[in-house]
């Protein structure tokens, strides 16, 4: 499996995750399943088909939390020093062409994005157009509705 960027933040998200899921979910549903055991008939017990369900989802998580932090490659973007270069990590201001309108966007790993915080994934069409430009470039995305022109107003590392 190739390494999988991701910055700090977003590590310790995952990891955060990573503990509640086996030190609180794990315990939890074990205890459920204990439970409905002692009721007896496992055939028709949907209480313990449901737990054993939920322990599935769990373990699959905690296998796949555990995978993605064993390849991640772990970036610091107070720790860039990319000379102005829009790269994984930067924040970055744009202006909307045609609109004037201004956005700022942090580029971010596929698992920490969330576009109303702001944070984008490096994987987006408009994060992909900005890689490699500097502040005053300009970027054009194809967007569902059009192509549509931005300015990088700014770029920074924090």
């Amino acid at each position: 499996m190739a390494t999988i960027p991701i910055t700090v933040f977003g590590a310790e998200l995952l990891k955060e995750e990573l503990h509640r899921l086996k030190h609180v979910e794990r315990p939890a549903v074990i205890t459920a399943i204990a439970e409905a055991r002692a009721q007896g008939d496992l055939s028709e017990n949907a209480e313990y088909d449901a737990a054993r369900e939920r322990q599935g989802f769990i373990e699959g998580r905690i296998a796949e939390l555990e995978s993605k932090l064993s390849n991640a490659q772990i970036i610091d973007p107070k720790l860039l020093d990319a000379e102005g270069r829009v790269v994984f990590g930067a924040t970055v201001e744009l202006e909307e062409v045609e609109s004037g309108h201004t956005v700022t966007y942090q580029i971010v790993g596929d698992d920490e994005a969330d576009i109303k915080k702001g944070k984008i994934s490096v994987s987006s069409p408009i994060a992909r157009a900005m890689i490699g430009k500097y502040e005053g470039d300009p970027i054009d995305v194809q967007a569902p509705g059009g192509i549509k022109s931005y300015e990088v107003l700014a770029v920074r590392y924090e």
